[in-house]
């Protein structure tokens, strides 16, 4: 009778040691802003990789392959640490870039020498405004502070992504969108068009004046 007792006072202790585990754990659990900017910052990265090493096999233009190099270091480093925040907050990441960025991938695929060169520096200059724009969104309405905090760690890796691209997209005569001094479209702003005359589509999922994370919309760092 006394080791029932006993048994059953370990299992009620044990299960008062599991209480605060579990509220901690539950009031830890990201908001839906967090959250998607983590799975949309990853699939960027995951984009940027992959069209880094693009920029490095296809490009004709030596300043193409060298800033391909240069994301793909960038964006392996910042991943690092997305997943790593991403395991801490229990947040599932998706496992491949978005639609948008495969369709952009693809069209890559198929073009080659100073077609590829334009085309490629275009897509960059609209991912990486649109992944600036969710970042600073993450900044000012994001609440866990791990996530914000790589939010502001990711800005300005991002921002000198888009002044590297700036000064070739001149270089190349590829249109730039009119952006502000921190990087994101300035009212009456115009998107870089696509070879062809089309909007080239900024891996991330959208244009360049895609949606901040929070939406419906994944958003790209798509790029940087």
């Amino acid at each position: 009778m006394l080791g029932i007792k006993r048994l059953g006072l370990l299992a009620a202790l044990v299960l008062v040691g599991l209480a605060p585990a579990a509220a901690a754990q539950a009031a830890a659990q990201p908001s839906t802003q967090d959250t998607q900017y983590l799975q949309a910052l990853h699939q960027v990265n995951l984009a940027e990789i992959t069209m880094g090493n693009l920029a490095q096999q296809k490009g004709r233009n030596q300043q193409v392959k060298d800033l391909g190099k240069q994301f793909v270091t960038d964006h392996t480093q910042l991943d690092q640490t997305v997943q790593s925040t991403a395991q801490q907050l229990n947040v599932q990441l998706p496992s491949e870039p978005t639609a948008d960025e495969q369709k952009v991938i693809s069209r890559l695929n198929n073009l080659s020498g100073a077609e590829f060169d334009k085309a490629w520096v275009t897509a960059e200059l609209a991912g990486h405004v649109a992944a600036i724009q969710a970042t600073q969104t993450e900044i000012s309405q994001g609440s866990e502070q791990s996530v914000v905090t790589l939010a502001q760690d990711a800005l300005p890796v991002l921002q000198a992504h888009l002044d590297a691209l700036t000064a070739l997209a001149q270089t190349l005569g590829v249109p730039v969108p009119q952006t502000s001094a921190s990087g994101t479209p300035s009212p009456g702003g115009t998107t870089s068009p696509a070879p062809g005359g089309t909007e080239s589509p900024a891996p991330g999922g959208g244009t360049s004046e895609a949606p901040a994370p929070g939406t419906t919309e994944t958003p790209a760092p798509g790029q940087s």
